[in-house]
């Protein structure tokens, strides 16, 4: 990796200064991150788990670790924001040998496309009780089932949750000038994170995307460009494919199609999802607010039933208080951290995350907030759009390019500029937290840029290839390891205590949420709204 590159220099090049000074080495030790990782219950012989979510996991609304995300059958689990990157693999590792302890036969599916499926009104939507705020989690997925298909909610994925400490905001704000308040400059700060973000993230999905083929039966009836992986009617594959799960065929929205969602400025980007928050789209009217015998068919017949709805690679995120509008909530105390939503399960690893992708994954945001961010023009906006679009499908072919303002540009030589953009701030973070563990993640990385047929997408392909098996096949295959893996791996006693605690704690307090509900759901459903209508 050569240090030459036009990313080195301005913005990027003063802060990496800054930040190697003595007394400011130890600012990036302050990093805290969290993981949100999905799995679908399955059966013994892979097929989508038709039970109930175990009562021995705790509830689905208040549990703070074990949840579900679409189907009652898609576990979300969910790791406290850390420093150590150890301690949140430690977790997952846990929560996955708890629950594994709980499900009887069951399996956790390991990659993000899903297993075999049969009709679309067989995919249960997840249960939360009987509480207004229990019913609002419900309804939306049964909207989300009504405008997309159930079966594209069956896609798993990870969240990564991301925040700076406020000691290194304080230093690059006082090195830039910044007069106003704090938290003002750790917004304008994400977003400036996330506008770059956006602009090189399709180098996260090259490298972990995951998913490249999926099972005949999930794109039944759906038209789709994917081939026959060799003679195996059985698979669908893209040959240079990174990640299906980001393309058309997983979490999209051709009504949001028309979102032009601005990350310049906080007022923008909470007026453009406002507006599709409180305005009515046509297509979603056609479906219904409710059904002849009066139970909601969605929460609205707007373009998004909440924030949630809308499908992004990136989010600006601030933690709510009950019944909050997350827009309300970053309009009132700005942005508190952000999710990165564009990581694929990589079911070549027992928790679908390594320390190793972590570390790189950190030293990736830290180079996206500590450089140039200029703000985003709508030619820019649709040329990520079909970057993504790219890399989808064509990701590890030698010969693609990508759109950087508007010129296409090698995909290999943009990696080697982002990489050797990444080099010092590996060393910064080194710096910070002691030893080579993030340079040694970003070296071990830049090798595999170099050979796309080590991408675990690749990978995946090529033991689908070697073994004769098809894509359902290599995966249960996967599932039934990882779970001798748990299974075979004893439990923290310390853990299991407290998770067993956790459980019954989340169920007293459901049911202490059911018992306080005072007015009914239309009221409470309006209120919700009403707090989405406020000035800007």
């Amino acid at each position: 990796m050569s240090n030459d590159c036009e990313l080195l220099s301005g913005q990027l090049k003063q802060r990496l200064s800054l930040l190697s000074e003595p007394n400011h080495e130890s600012l990036l030790s302050g990093i805290r991150h969290g993981v949100e990782k999905e799995s679908l219950r399955v059966t013994p012989q892979g097929q989508l788990a038709l039970t109930p979510h175990p009562a021995s996991l705790g509830s689905t609304l208040t549990h703070p670790s074990i949840t579900t995300d679409f189907s009652e059958a898609l576990l979300e689990f969910i790791t406290e924001p850390v420093h150590s990157h150890q301690a949140t693999l430690d977790t997952l590792e846990q929560l996955h040998r708890y629950t594994y302890r709980q499900i009887g036969d069951e399996l956790l599916w390991v990659n993000s496309m899903p297993c075999v499926l049969g009709a679309d009104e067989d995919i249960p939507e997840a249960r939360y009780g009987t509480s207004n705020v229990g019913t609002m989690k419900r309804t939306y997925r049964i909207g989300l089932g009504h405008r997309y298909g159930r079966l594209m909610q069956t896609i798993a994925g990870i969240h990564y949750n991301f925040s700076l400490p406020d000691e290194l905001w304080q230093t690059l704000q006082q090195a830039d000038g910044h007069s106003g308040s704090l938290q003002d400059y750790k917004t304008e700060g994400y977003l400036g994170l996330i506008r770059n973000f956006r602009r090189n993230f399709w180098l996260l999905m090259y490298l972990f995307g995951a998913s490249p083929a999926v099972c005949r039966s999930f794109v039944r009836n759906r038209p789709h460009k994917l081939q026959p992986v060799g003679a195996d009617s059985h698979s669908l594959h893209s040959p240079f494919g990174t990640s299906l799960r980001m393309g058309d065929l997983g979490y999209q929205s051709s009504a949001q199609d028309s979102l032009v969602v601005c990350y310049n400025t906080l007022d923008q980007y909470i007026h453009t999802l406002r507006g599709a928050l409180i305005k009515p789209y046509p297509e979603y009217e056609g479906i219904g607010l409710k059904d002849a015998n009066g139970s909601y068919r969605q929460l609205n017949t707007h373009m998004l039933q909440i924030e949630n709805e809308f499908y992004s690679l990136i989010r600006p995120k601030r933690t709510t208080h009950s019944g909050e509008p997350p827009v309300r909530a970053l309009w009132e105390r700005g942005i508190e951290y952000i999710e990165v939503r564009c990581l694929d399960l990589n079911p070549l690893l027992p928790v679908g995350i390594s320390v190793q992708q972590m570390r790189f994954i950190d030293t990736f945001l830290v180079m996206c907030l500590l450089s140039d961010s200029p703000t985003t023009y709508t030619a820019e906006y649709y040329g990520i759009l079909e970057n993504q679009r790219r890399m989808v499908y064509r990701g590890r072919d030698p010969e693609l390019t990508l759109l950087r303002h508007e010129t296409e540009v090698p995909v290999r030589q943009w990696q080697d500029e982002l990489l050797a953009a990444m080099a010092p701030v590996a060393t910064l973070l080194d710096n910070a937290n002691g030893g080579s563990d993030y340079s040694e993640a970003l070296a071990s990385y830049a090798q595999l840029a170099d050979n796309p047929d080590a991408a675990p997408s690749a990978q995946l392909l090529d033991e689908m290839r070697s073994s004769g098996s098809t894509y359902f096949q290599c995966s249960l295959q996967h599932a039934r390891q990882h779970r001798e893996y748990f299974m075979d791996s004893p439990m923290d006693p310390a853990m299991e205590e407290q998770l067993q605690q956790q459980a019954r704690d989340s169920l007293a307090k459901q049911r202490e949420i059911e018992a306080a509900d005072e007015i009914p759901f239309d009221e409470f459903l309006a209120n919700y709204y009403r707090g989405c209508d406020f000035e800007l």
